[in-house]
């Protein structure tokens, strides 16, 4: 349990390290913290910070820097979030696709770092589909949903199909299925699609499996990766770097994250190096849900380096939670 001294102490050094990104020493530490303490007194205190995990000391430097306990014990009980007024344009309630992207990029140009934003599980409901010829035996299916999200898909036949064909085919299916789940429309097909001429009935099978194709999965959009080349914890090691980009490109593991931050309520931190949650020390994420009409649907947040301003984080994080779910909102 540490007492008040190594509390101010602690919290002095991690404030400076993430202001400066440089090991803190004992004299600049005193200077730090305010208090009036000698330097044999501070340097007493740091190594029993060090012993209990909380700071480590870098071989080429007889500063200390926080480690992933010592963040976390900061972040918990000692970080202070001032309110202070942050310029945000508002998300236009335009299709969700669209809000989403606008929703990274924000995320991204307020914190400069990479902002991450987990889209909603796509419904599998359509409300119109269309058919459009590009080529013999190509064609794109258009797909609306009832939010209004457009999702186009190119589908390949065995047989060719003229345009009026597909207006036919796209017309039995908005008259006859409009406003059923994807699953559902399937298996109503398998016991009509005889008593359809059998080049439409494959021709809506196919649209059909297209748009169930995605209907399930969560997509992760991420915007300002390249905010991490100038953050010299990575621009310094280009090992870092690529690990941290190796993570973008794959966005599983960012995923199973903002999944597992979506059942958690309000902004939560996620500090590298901690637990397998973020799987490398140089990294940490800020999150939060946001919902759609009071349900959460989704998750979004900041992944910067373990040496970010939490405290400016969080409020980005919670503003563009609260904007997104407005925007996205039916009762507007």
């Amino acid at each position: 349990m540490l007492d008040d001294r190594a509390k101010l102490l602690l919290k002095a050094l991690v404030e400076r390290y993430i202001a400066d990104g440089q090991p803190v020493g004992s004299r600049t530490l005193s200077r730090a913290s305010g208090m009036d303490l000698s330097p044999a007194t501070i340097r007493n205190v740091m190594a029993d910070l060090e012993e209990l995990g909380l700071i480590a000391s870098p071989h080429t430097s007889a500063g200390r820097i926080p480690t992933a306990k010592g963040y976390r014990l900061f972040v918990d009980t000692m970080l202070t979030v001032q309110r202070d007024p942050l310029i945000s344009p508002p998300l236009a309630p335009e299709q969700p696709q669209k809000v989403i992207a606008n929703a990274a990029n924000l995320l991204s140009n307020l914190s400069q770092f990479v902002g991450v934003v987990m889209a909603p599980r796509r419904t599998s409901v359509f409300r119109h589909i269309e058919f459009l010829r590009l080529s013999e035996r190509r064609f794109l299916v258009i797909i609306v949903s009832p939010e209004g999200d457009v999702q186009n898909r190119v589908i390949f036949t065995d047989i060719d199909h003229s345009q009026s064909q597909l207006i036919e085919a796209a017309n039995f299916l908005n008259a006859n299925y409009a406003g059923l789940a994807m699953e559902q429309v399937r298996e109503r097909l398998k016991g009509e699609v005889d008593a359809l001429r059998g080049e439409i009935g494959t021709l809506m099978q196919a649209a059909v499996n297209v748009g169930s194709e995605g209907e399930a999965q969560d997509e992760v959009v991420i915007s300002g990766e390249r905010n991490l080349l100038s953050v010299s914890d990575f621009s310094s090691d280009m090992g870092n770097l690529r690990r941290a980009f190796d993570l973008f490109e794959q966005k599983t593991q960012i995923l199973r994250l903002m999944d597992f931050s979506s059942q958690a309520e309000g902004v939560r931190i996620y500090i590298g190096g901690e637990s397998q949650v973020v799987p490398f020390e140089e990294l940490s994420i800020v999150s939060s849900p946001y919902e759609v009409d009071g349900k959460v649907v989704g998750t979004l947040g900041v992944i910067g380096p373990t040496r970010m301003p939490y405290d400016r984080m969080i409020q980005i994080v919670d503003i563009t939670s609260k904007l997104v779910s407005n925007a996205l909102s039916h009762r507007r």
